[in-house]
């Protein structure tokens, strides 16, 4: 086997959205990193059934500024 063709797999500590914490090994970052989730399973969906949405660079923004107009007249 090529030596250095590997990545680094070390320990990391991944924090959970509700802030609870475990440790494991990856080849993410570096020996030590705290990786912070912003969405898991105690957050996702698909696993609460409770539907929040994710603004990401201000694109739901965009979207309702961009079709206000456009829905249901009473």
């Amino acid at each position: 086997m090529k030596k250095d063709t590997h990545p680094d797999y070390h320990e990391i500590t991944v924090v959970m959205t509700d802030g609870t914490t475990y440790k494991t090994r990856s080849t993410w970052g570096k020996p030590g990193d705290t990786l912070k989730l912003d969405i898991d399973s105690r957050s996702h969906p698909v696993w609460t059934g409770v539907h929040r949405l994710v603004d990401s660079a201000g694109q739901l923004a965009k979207f309702n500024k961009r079709f206000q107009g456009i829905g249901l007249k009473s």
